[in-house]
């Protein structure tokens, strides 16, 4: 019955994609289907990062694709089927691709780039974006405390930096530290296995258990010259990748919308209560529909986001906020309402609800939290700041 039913992109934004672009989101949801999606649940539930899935995800050739010619529109669509697919491996993809390959592409210098770039695209090494620290996240901008000191053609670094994806086995980190003459921004492509770094994991993780989040110390690290983002001079230059990321966020509130109504639909078709499909009572067919229209705003919001990209080069930072703030919004609600429709199924990970639901949470809060994105908004639209 499910197979006859329509697509949860309801109104067929994916028709926007070119033929060529279709056909390449089906090899990657077939890859999905085939070595991911029968196994999420178990890598959350064990908490740990199939590593070996890698050099398959590698095999797409899908690092970066605004880089290689293929639309934002596409490039939001693919983190949005890998979210659906599962939330963690879909972050994996960002911190690296995004944010890490991404600043080679556009920071990183000659030598920088031939030494790395080519074997970060093809998951040969893995990188991670090492901003946060224990005791500055939204503020990070004006107090980060990390420290980057010059002595000759070398940076000594100390600090700590907090809640690092794939921080656990990076080979690089994209590290940002203030530069201690000048009080610049300054970023970093530090090898992980330096002397004076250690990585310590997150445990007890309600979301995202799959990725390995860690816990960064550096004490009197040297880094030469050459590892230094020369591109780099202030914390602007963070923004830029900030500004990208935090619109595949927005594809990932999708992704995750598309992944509750999948698993609610199906569970509502099947399961049976007082001799009747659960389907078939009213209050459950509002919660559906309620799930779609969520779904469906935050698709449209997300398609006008890629248009603006494509003509004008990029949303700027409001744009982008007010994007990752309403798609994390109505996302809360999707996931809930799917969550409900699973009765207490629905809190167990045997059932996928379970983890959709949980997952949902790091979503809300992480590439900027639902409070500081709506300031963010709310200072464009008032010309007045709320933000200390």
């Amino acid at each position: 019955m499910e197979s006859a039913l329509p697509p949860a992109d309801f109104y067929g934004f994916e028709a926007l994609l070119s033929a060529a672009e279709q056909a390449k989101l089906q090899d990657v949801r077939d890859f999905l289907a085939k070595e991911v999606h029968p196994h999420a649940v178990d890598w959350w539930n064990r908490a740990e990062f199939p590593l070996e899935v890698l050099p398959k995800l590698a095999a797409l050739n899908l690092s970066t694709p605004v880089q290689q010619g293929y639309s934002h529109l596409f490039s939001g669509m693919v983190i949005a089927e890998l979210t659906r697919a599962d939330t963690s491996l879909a972050t994996f993809f960002m911190v690296h691709h995004d944010l890490f390959v991404e600043a080679l592409h556009e920071f990183g210098t000659d030598d920088q780039k031939a030494r790395l770039l080519k074997d970060a695209m093809e998951l040969k090494i893995t990188g991670a974006f090492a901003l946060t620290e224990p005791l500055h996240g939204s503020d990070v901008a004006g107090g980060m405390a990390t420290t980057a000191t010059r002595e000759g053609d070398t940076w000594i670094l100390n600090g700590a930096k907090r809640w690092i994806g794939n921080g656990t086995f990076c080979d690089y980190m994209l590290l940002w530290a203030r530069d201690t003459s000048d009080g610049a921004v300054r970023g970093f492509i530090l090898d992980a296995r330096l002397p004076g770094v250690t990585r310590t994991p997150i445990e007890n993780k309600i979301a995202l258990r799959t990725v390995q989040n860690a816990d960064v110390l550096l004490e009197d690290v040297r880094v030469p010259e050459a590892d230094r983002f020369a591109g780099i001079n202030s914390f602007d230059d963070t923004k830029h990748l900030l500004r990208g990321s935090r619109i595949l966020v927005g594809w990932q509130a999708v992704g995750q919308q598309l992944a509750a109504f999948d698993a609610a639909r199906s569970y509502a078709v099947e399961r049976h209560q007082f001799g009747r499909p659960l389907a078939s009572f009213q209050l459950v067919q509002e919660q559906l529909t309620r799930m779609l229209g969520n779904t469906t705003a935050s698709l449209g919001l997300m398609a006008r986001v890629a248009q603006l990209q494509q003509t004008g080069g990029r949303a700027d930072m409001a744009q982008a906020a007010l994007a990752k703030s309403y798609t994390s919004s109505l996302m809360r609600e999707t996931v809930a309402l799917g969550r409900s429709i699973f009765g207490g199924n629905g809190i167990i990970t045997d059932y996928r609800m379970a983890k959709i639901f949980a997952d949902a949470e790091a979503i809300y809060t992480y590439e900027g939290s639902f409070e500081i994105n709506t300031l963010i908004v709310g200072r464009a639209v008032t010309g007045i700041s709320a933000i200390l």
